[in-house]
């Protein structure tokens, strides 16, 4: 690895922080349901992607000693990421979370591994077994489950809500997200990468946001939506951002995805434990019929 790459990491390493992502991410339900019951959409995902920017920045001038330049192609790829991981996901995120509990929300994140391998099987062409396909079936009908609320007929009546339909568009853009991250970056370092691809999607957030500001009372914001801010700023895209675009580099989509599987168990978690969310049966069996899917999709 070049010096452009950054430092050296040992894939020990590189597990290690990847690991401690879905912790991170699943405490981004907890505090992005906080902030969405304060803030539209669109102004909650500026703010935390503000203090992400300063945050990013800064760590660039500290860890690198300056910013590295893109070449075009890099450019064009950090406004895909930029595009679909901060702009379409936070908006679908935060979205969502207004309109249903963070652990009802964070169960349909279950989804997102399979999507992600079952894309990057199409995109890139890498076969998946019979057995791989099943288990993207298996998936999809864990999470039908959850968002049925154990009526799979449901879906087909209208009694699907919107919130819902954004969480599973946010697991699309994340996809795809996840899938610019691959071989399109080489020769830049994760943090340099993440950094621009954090300022040009703030860019795009604060043309979408740039209409609701005036109509914020700035003073009425309660401290729990502050905090709020700064967790999903600092350590949920920060942190977390660089730490799996690393993963991504290092050992590639299909792995690193796989730690995606706990962000539901511990979004779920927190939300009970922190927020006092009810846990149903259907949320249960849904979120272990997910899970046992993706287990069929990722293993090996």
């Amino acid at each position: 690895m070049d010096h452009a790459d950054g430092p050296r990491d040992s894939h020990a390493g590189v597990y290690v922080r990847l690991a401690l992502v879905p912790v991170i991410w699943g405490g981004t339900f907890v505090a992005g349901k906080l902030l969405a019951l304060e803030l539209p959409a669109s102004v909650g995902a500026l703010m935390r992607f503000i203090v992400a920017s300063v945050a990013l920045l800064a760590t660039c001038l500290l860890v690198e000693r300056r910013l590295q330049w893109p070449t075009r192609r890099q450019f064009l790829a950090m406004l895909g990421l930029g595009a679909t991981g901060v702009l379409a996901y936070n908006l679908l995120f935060l979205g969502a979370l207004a309109l249903l509990p963070a652990s009802r929300t964070s169960l349909i994140v279950a989804l997102n591994p399979a999507i992600t391998i079952a894309a990057a099987a199409m995109v890139f062409g890498e076969r998946l077994s019979a057995r791989r396909w099943l288990g993207v079936g298996v998936a999809l009908a864990g999470v039908w489950i959850v968002v049925t609320r154990g009526e799979p007929g449901a879906l087909f009546t209208g009694a699907v809500g919107a919130g819902e339909l954004m969480m599973f568009a946010a697991i699309c853009a994340w996809a795809a997200y996840t899938l610019i991250g691959r071989g399109m970056l080489a020769g830049i370092s994760p943090l340099a990468a993440t950094t621009w691809s954090t300022l040009l999607g703030t860019a795009m957030l604060a043309s979408v946001a740039a209409p609701k500001l005036g109509a914020v009372e700035w003073l009425a914001i309660s401290p729990a939506a502050a905090l709020s801010v700064l967790y999903l700023g600092l350590l949920g895209t920060a942190v977390a951002f660089v730490w799996y675009l690393r993963a991504v580099q290092v050992l590639g989509p299909a792995r690193t995805v796989i730690f995606n599987n706990l962000v539901p168990v511990f979004g779920a978690t927190f939300g009970v434990l922190l927020l006092g969310e009810p846990l149903s049966a259907s949320m249960l069996v849904g979120g272990a019929v997910a899970v046992a899917g993706v287990m069929l999709v990722t293993r090996g």
